[in-house]
Formats: structure tokens, sequence, C-alpha cells
């Protein structure tokens, strides 16, 4: 079956094994112009040798922007490479590669990590252990939870030159702007309670105003109550923010408190929510307190104390020999900017306030075999420019996002030709919970490829824009903490589409709690508030999709239509096809402009969907905008294999029943229980249902070459 790592890549240094690199000596005898660059260099050396020589007149450069500057002194049309020799390089700002540095299609410019060598391109700074010494300020003490103290140390920040960031706003959706810190490699927690899943709001009183809708007293906070005393010892005036879930699972936001009353067990926020304090989802609204020093109560956790310049943390293990870092670099640890023809290949990035890698303009640059990780933001970020490839990347344990594809002129439909390729993507939405994506396409013929993308609390795949290809993936776990939501989500624009989603494998989406509840749902690609014109094709569902209330599904369409699902698996799924069908009135509203779709903008603004390209490349976009009463808005579903689900459709989905094959048992897997889809060449659909083709199963996910040696550790819990 293809390879799935449900928790963490191995430690193994073989990510970092290029063959394509060779050793020190035969680079000496190439015709590149070749530098190094060593944490134990000298700026004022040539570069020209991987190790200082024994009178120590020459060797190892010791800062990639000296690296930079001797590389722009060759000559052009010559190749050139700097390698990187193993150990830590601390960046105070970004390290960025413009358009000077390029390289050509025959000779790109080459930065890579030493054969073998772990080079790690940190965004923050070393804490020294004599930085540390345990807190003995009675006030300090006294705020602290009785079993922290004795246990937690301080820093001083401001004796150690570092600047801290801007304050907390008194709301925001996404990372926080307190500085992360990493403990021997691992995120640290800032200080928070519960100090495990979330507090229920008891009881809404006020639900403030509803920014969203504008009008008049739109600054209006809201008014909750909690169940027991924990929020009595909190420092109000100190500053107090609350993470919530506040009206639906799919915008979580921070918002900061105004008052606390003990005797009512009520809090006012400081600010409205943005759709304010409502039940829009069936799970319990819920929060939690973070950025409090009262609740430094559990190893690991950490508080900073802004105005002072002080620095609290319970240390989870000994501070003598701990690598304690504090991410500092606000901006991209290394960008790329208007470059072409750069590669950047098998180097640790992390430990950053901002993205770990970016690319902006520019053409055919590559970013090969690098892990990201532990960054506030996103791990990736690609944005216009063109043919730009991110491959064999690991990312992970990123804040807000892992990989953004960004390019391409939507007005013209020109495509940019970004593509992710065999990279694996997990645990990439640590601070934002929702909202915050795996891969996220935006623009035109972008192309994602043989990706592993999991453990997501919300949804995992964001495709916006035209003609972008999402195949041969791997998603699973995802929408686990949320409720009406999809792994893969594409919606609110009907010019957006041309889309293809081709022999993918998803599996084990959703949140058993919404089944519980019989919630508003969770499941596998939701097209939504009139979204349609993509084809999914090839793909195989297992255990996609909560039950839900509405006509949730696997593949489930709210209000749109002009889909065509073929060729697809579905196994042990609640429903394979679902809708919300929208009725004349509602369509209508949204033609128009209404339902908060802004399609007068979108579709005539933006875009012009009445003209070409649009016209002659979507044909099904001629006569859009013009309203006509009854006329039927359909997606198809043809040659399908629906096997144990509890439904096959709902809504205004064709499936015919001579077109799709519904069984309840094993059709003739190759190993279903140990989560090999792959059809045998006997197996019934192939007589049953003409035209039904063979699914690469076994090509899904990752795959093995010089730049990724090794796979992850493969796991399979079918009934997870």
């Amino acid at each position: 079956m293809p390879s799935n790592n449900f928790w963490q890549l191995p430690t193994s240094l073989a990510l970092f094994l290029l063959s394509t690199c060779g050793g020190f000596a035969a680079e000496a005898s190439s015709p590149t112009s070749v530098f190094y660059v060593a944490p134990w260099g000298n700026d004022a050396w040539s570069g020209k040798l991987p190790e200082a020589n024994a009178t120590k007149t020459d060797g190892p450069l010791a800062t990639l922007p000296r690296a930079r500057e001797v590389t722009r002194k060759v000559e052009p049309g010559q190749a050139r490479k700097v390698v990187l020799r193993g150990g830590s390089y601390f960046l105070a700002e970004t390290f960025c590669l413009g358009k000077q540095d390029s390289g050509t299609a025959e000779h790109p410019a080459l930065w890579q990590a030493a054969p073998g060598e772990e080079v790690r391109l940190v965004g923050g700074r070393m804490l020294p252990l004599e930085a540390f010494r345990p807190v003995s300020d009675p006030g300090i003490l006294a705020r602290l939870d009785s079993g922290a103290r004795g246990k937690v140390f301080e820093a001083d920040l401001t004796a150690l030159k570092i600047v801290l960031p801007e304050a907390f706003p008194p709301q925001f959706h996404g990372a926080s702007p307190a500085p992360e810190l990493f403990f021997n490699d691992h995120r640290m927690t800032l200080a928070r309670w519960p100090n495990e899943g979330w507090a229920t709001i008891a009881k809404i009183v006020d639900s403030g105003s509803r920014p969203r809708d504008g009008g008049g007293n739109a600054n209006r906070p809201g008014v909750f109550e909690y169940s027991g005393d924990r929020p009595a010892r909190w420092n109000v005036a100190a500053g107090v923010w609350l993470h919530g879930y506040w009206c639906y699972d799919w915008w979580d936001e921070v918002i900061q408190i105004k008052t606390i009353d003990p005797a009512k067990h009520r809090i006012t926020l400081a600010k409205p929510h943005y759709y304010g304090l409502s039940q829009g989802n069936f799970l319990p609204r819920r929060f939690r307190a973070i950025n409090l020093l009262e609740e430094l109560d559990e190893p690991g956790e950490y508080y900073i104390d802004r105005a002072k310049g002080t620095f609290y943390f319970w240390p989870p293990a000994k501070l003598r020999g701990a690598r304690i870092v504090l991410a500092t670099l606000s901006t991209p640890v290394v960008a790329l900017k208007d470059a072409c023809h750069v590669v950047l290949r098998g180097f640790i990035v992390e430990d950053s306030q901002g993205d770990g890698m970016a690319i902006d303009g520019g053409s055919d640059t590559r970013i090969q075999a690098c892990l990201v990780k532990n960054v506030r933001q996103m791990g990736i970020r690609v944005n216009g420019g063109q043919r730009h490839r991110v491959e064999a990347c690991d990312i992970h344990d990123t804040g807000t996002g892992g990989l953004l594809l960004a390019g391409g002129d939507r007005k013209t439909l020109t495509p940019a030709g970004h593509e992710a390729l065999n990279n694996h993507i997990w645990r990439f939405s640590e601070h934002q919970l929702t909202g915050a994506y795996g891969i996220n396409f935006e623009g035109v013929g972008n192309r994602a490829a043989h990706n592993l993308i999991h453990h997501a609390p919300h949804q995992a795949i964001l495709v916006g824009g035209n003609d972008h290809v999402f195949e041969y993936n791997i998603v699973h776990d995802a929408c686990s903490q949320s409720d009406d939501c999809g792994a893969l989500y594409k919606g609110r624009n009907p010019s957006c589409r041309g889309n293809m989603i081709c022999y993918n494998f998803w599996h084990h989406v959703g949140n058993p709690q919404v089944t519980k509840i019989k919630g508003g749902g969770t499941l596998g690609l939701y097209f939504d508030d009139g979204d349609g014109g993509d084809t999914i094709f090839g793909n195989v569902f297992f255990r996609c999709g909560e039950p839900a209330q509405s006509p949730i599904a696997a593949v489930y369409s709210h209000g749109g239509h002009d889909i065509l699902a073929e060729n697809n698996v579905f196994i042990d799924c609640h429903r394979a096809f679902g809708s919300t069908p929208w009725d004349d009135a509602r369509w209508r509203r949204a033609l128009d402009g209404g339902e908060d779709c802004h399609w007068d903008v979108l579709l005539r603004k933006e875009v012009d969907i009445t003209r070409p390209p649009y016209t002659t490349h979507y044909p099904s976009l001629v006569g859009f905008l013009d309203f006509k009463p009854g006329q039927p808005r359909i997606s198809r579903a043809v040659r399908n294999l629906v096997v144990r689900c509890n439904d096959v459709c709902a809504g205004n989905w064709q499936v015919k029943p001579d077109e799709n094959l519904v069984v309840d048992h094993d059709p003739g897997f190759v190993d279903a229980a140990s989560g090999n889809f792959k059809l045998k060449p006997d197996a019934e659909v192939f007589s049953r249902l003409p035209g039904f083709k063979p699914i690469p199963f076994d090509k899904i996910g990752l795959y093995v070459d010089e730049l990724r040696p090794t796979l992850p550790v493969e796991t399979w819990h079918a009934a997870r």
C-alpha cells in the first residue's frame, strides 16, 4: 500500500544524503566555482576549501551573506555552488537571494547541505544556561500555581538584547505575537488553561454585536458564563486572552478579556467576535485562556512579561545540556526574490516567528529535500513567478500552514506551472486551528502530486483558482477538531473551475464528536456556496465524512453544480455523494451579489466570465449569469464503485444505477484489512461496470528517489 506515517519521520540523516552531491575531492576538480561555508569558518578566507588549512590562513567562509557576496563575483555564465558544512547558522535577518544570484537552465546556482551533514538555518537565538535563575520575587511566586513554585526559572531578555515583538492585539485570528520557544527541538506551550482540551461556555449572556453584518452598535462585546472558579485567580490588568470557537467551528479567534465577575461567573470580552457569540455549530462553544503567568503550572509551559522583558519557563527536562531556542526572526528564514534557476537543497529550516522559506517572483527555482519545522507561520510559501518546484521536502509543526502554491494570471487564465512533488506535510495548524492548510492553491495551473498530508484540526487542502491538478496524494486524519468542513475545501466563486482532483487516497477524515451529536458534519471534498466546474477522477475514499443532520457525504456540494465524479471508489463512508441545492430564489440572490457571495464583483470585475477566455475555456459558463427559473442544476456521478456505505447520494447529484456499482461486500481488493485498496485484475467491478478503469493505487503517495531515499514508517489502523 502507499506509505503513510501517522506520527513523524525517522530521525535518520538519510534525507540529507544526496547522491547528486559528490565528495569534497570531486568538487575540487570540478570546473564549477564551489564555495564552502562552516560555523567554524572565517569571512576573511576564500571559501574555496571545505576545511581550514593547517596554518589557518584559508578555509570556508563563516556566513551565508558573505558567501552570497563572493558568488556574485563569479563570471557570468559560470556554474556556482555553495556547500554548507554541518552545524547551526543563526540568522538575525532573512537570508535572501535575488535576481543577481540567479543561475541558468544549464548551470543553476546551487546552495546545498554537505553530504551526510546536518545543516540548520535557525531564525532564533540560543538561550544560554547562565541566563536562567530560579524565580525568587515574592510577587511572582504568589501569582504562580502552588505546584509550580520552585520549578519555574526566569531569564532577562533585555540583558540578552532580545527585542520582543509587538504586544498582543485585543483580537486576532492566527498565531500570537509571543515569541516561540523550542526546547530540544520541541515546541513549548504558552502558559494556558486548561492544559489539555477546552473549557466550555456554560451560558451565553449577551451575544454582542456581529461585525460581519455591519450596521449600528457593531462594537458591543459578548458576555458569557463559565463553570468553576479558575478564572477568579487571573490578573486581567496584566492581560488575559481567550482562544475560542465562539460561533462556528470553522473560525477560531483570540479575544482579550475586558472584565471577570467571579460572583456571577461571567466574562465580558474586550471586543465582539466577528460572528458574535452564538451556537453556530452543534459542538459546544469552547475556549481556553492563553498567556497567563498564573497558569504556568506544568513542565513545558512558558510566559513572557513583555513590559519587564522577563521570560518565565518550567523546563520539561534539565536545563544543562539542553538546546533552548527563542524564535526572534519575524520574516522568512530564507527567501528568493525574483531569482531564476536557483536550487536550495538539504537544509533544516527552523525556529522562526515568520515563514520557513519563501519564493516571490522569478522562475525555475527548486527547493529540494529540505526539512522545515517549528515555525510560527507557514512552512514554504511560493507566490508569483513561473515553474517553481518544492520537492521531497518535509514540513511539520508549523503555526499557520504548510505549503502555498500561488501564481498565474486569472484574468487571462495563464498558468504558473508551480509544482509540489513528493512532500510530507503534517501538523501544520499548531496556532491557527481553522483556515490553515497543508497545501493551498491560488492562481492558475499549479500541480501537487505524490504528497502525504495528515493530522489537521481543520481542513487540509484549499483550492482557489483555476486548472490546478491535485493527484496521487494521500490525505488522512483531517477535520479532527472541527465541524462543517472537508479535507479539501473549495468554494464561493464559480469562476474558479477546471481543477482536476485525480488518483488520491482520502481516509479517516472527520471528527467522531460530530457523530455523537449529529452535528453539521465533516466530509472528504467540500464544494461550497455555489461552487462547481471541477473533475474528481480515480480517487479512493475510506471512512470519509461523519454522519450529520444534513446530507453530508464523502463528496459534498453546497448550492453548486456542474461537478463530475467519475471512476472513484468509496469504502465504509456514511454517504458517497451529497448536496444541499439552492432553490431559485437563493440562486438569484447570489447572482445579484447577495448571500454574502459578492458574485457581482467576483464574476464580472475580478474576472469576466461573460467573455473569452472564460467562455471559450469553460463552455459551461456561457449564460451562467442569466437567471432561468426552474433551470436544472446538477452534478454527475459516473462509473463509481460504492462499497459498504450507508447511503449513495442525496441532493442534486445525478447517480444512475446502471452507471455506478453499489455493493455491501469486498469487491476484490488486494488486502483491504491492511489498507491496500488496489483492485485485483478479476475484481467484479470490471465486468459489472463497463468502462471502469483500474486505479493505480500502488503509485499514490510518496516515492523513493535520490532526494527521498527512505519513506516514513508505514502504519495502518482501519478502525481508528
